[in-house]
């Protein structure tokens, strides 16, 4: 610790006076450990020094510090300087670093206790424990039950048995126009099981649920986005391999195109789930389900490379982690998706998708132009059900032109 914080002793020193002064150091090793630069740490260290000064001229402990506090020192401050754009998250990042050792107690969350909100949490529960949903798919739910009761109880109170049918189409109708196929179809099942809910706590006494307008939508009535084997091996190379976030997006587009990882999978893929002597990683796919995949040898070599000379050194276990401090594992899948299109656009490359899903798709599509059975196409990407594979079917030219039937009237 000594030698981390050398190099910030005389800023350490100024620092390090009032009741903040024997945490000071603590808190500038854990902006060290999160890759702040030398002048970004310098002056987090200033900040929190002024902090603790202006505390002990107002006879204020350390006990006394929580947000409202540092509302009002920012306030303050404001009248003599500038503040800046990062001075308020580098404040909440102490009161949390002051929480986690203990020094403060943390603040217990604000609870909205609406009727409403009562009605969205005991949902989230009903989901999570009865249902065994993911988080992921609760957070998904959760937004369409909140405007659907924006919608219906905005210039009224709020009463559930008072819903009725025209209710639930007139929000359906307004809602799906402007949104794709698949948000709509996740928004009349996310409202399905809201009124289910319903019904089971007696809420309401009619099945509300089979009164949902049905999105049309019909299963394998589309083809496939896919790009030919050539633009993948294009979109690799346009990786920058020589530069830190180069290197890490070529490994993450690696095990996108090479082993058809969702973007989740690969945020939340860990130092843990790399099995460097079995050649295999861990995949923590849908519906909580822990699946072995081998490692081809050009994804561990990236791999490798990646961990061994270019991953920043921090606390976090996930393998891919933010370009800029803080360093720590992506927020979700998001950032996947952003860095995916900004590569499709650095190669000139603009299929009708520039998602991460159709290296996805691609590799299935390639996979059965080589001769690959849906079977084997199924087991690499993981489906639980083969039928999932069948889409795929529809690519396979070849084979279809076989047993299509001459259209009457053609010569043969």
């Amino acid at each position: 610790m000594a030698n981390q914080l050398l190099e910030y002793r005389l800023t350490l020193e100024h620092a390090r006076t009032g009741p903040l002064a024997r945490y000071v150091d603590a808190f500038a090793l854990r902006l060290c450990e999160q890759g702040y630069a030398t002048f970004s740490i310098k002056y987090r260290i200033r900040l929190t020094g002024a902090l603790s000064r202006w505390m002990r001229r107002r006879g204020l402990g350390v006990r006394d510090l929580d947000e409202q506090t540092t509302g009002k020192f920012l306030q303050c401050r404001g009248r003599k300087c500038r503040i800046c754009l990062g001075d308020a998250p580098t404040l909440r990042d102490l009161l949390e670093h002051l929480h986690q050792t203990g020094v403060i107690p943390a603040v217990a969350p604000k609870t909205d206790d609406t009727e409403a909100s009562r009605i969205e949490r005991s949902f989230a529960a009903y989901l999570v424990h009865e249902r065994g949903l993911s988080d992921l798919t609760v957070a998904t739910y959760l937004p369409v039950v909140q405007r659907f009761l924006d919608d219906c109880f905005s210039t009224r109170p709020l009463r559930i048995e008072a819903i009725g049918q025209a209710d639930i189409s007139r929000f359906v109708l307004r809602h799906a126009d402007t949104l794709s196929r698949g948000r709509a179809k996740l928004m009349v099942t996310a409202l399905r099981s809201f009124f289910r809910f319903l019904r089971m706590r007696g809420d309401i006494s009619t099945d509300l649920a089979s009164a949902v307008p049905t999105v049309a939508g019909w299963r394998l009535a589309t083809l496939p986005k896919s790009i030919p084997s050539e633009q993948v091996e294009k979109l690799l190379k346009s990786c920058d391999q020589s530069t830190t976030t180069g290197q890490r997006n070529y490994t993450i587009l690696l095990l996108l195109a090479r082993l058809g990882l969702r973007p989740a999978e690969v945020v939340a893929m860990t130092l843990d789930d790399i099995d460097w002597e079995a050649g295999e990683i861990r995949v923590g796919g849908k519906s909580h389900r822990e699946d072995r995949l081998p490692l081809p040898r050009d994804v561990g070599q990236a791999l490798a490379k990646y961990l061994r000379h270019v991953r920043p050194c921090c606390s976090t276990r996930r393998v891919f982690v933010r370009a800029k401090a803080p360093l720590c594992g992506f927020v979700d899948s998001s950032a996947v998706y952003s860095l995916v299109r900004r590569i499709f656009d650095a190669a000139q490359i603009r299929p009708a998708q520039r998602g991460p899903y159709i290296l996805r798709h691609s590799l299935a599509t390639n996979m059965l132009r080589r001769g690959a059975s849906l079977a084997e196409i199924g087991q690499i990407l993981r489906h639980c059900d083969l039928s999932t594979t069948q889409i795929y079917a529809k690519v396979d030219l070849g084979s279809l032109r076989e047993i299509a039937q001459p259209w009457p009237g053609d010569e043969e």
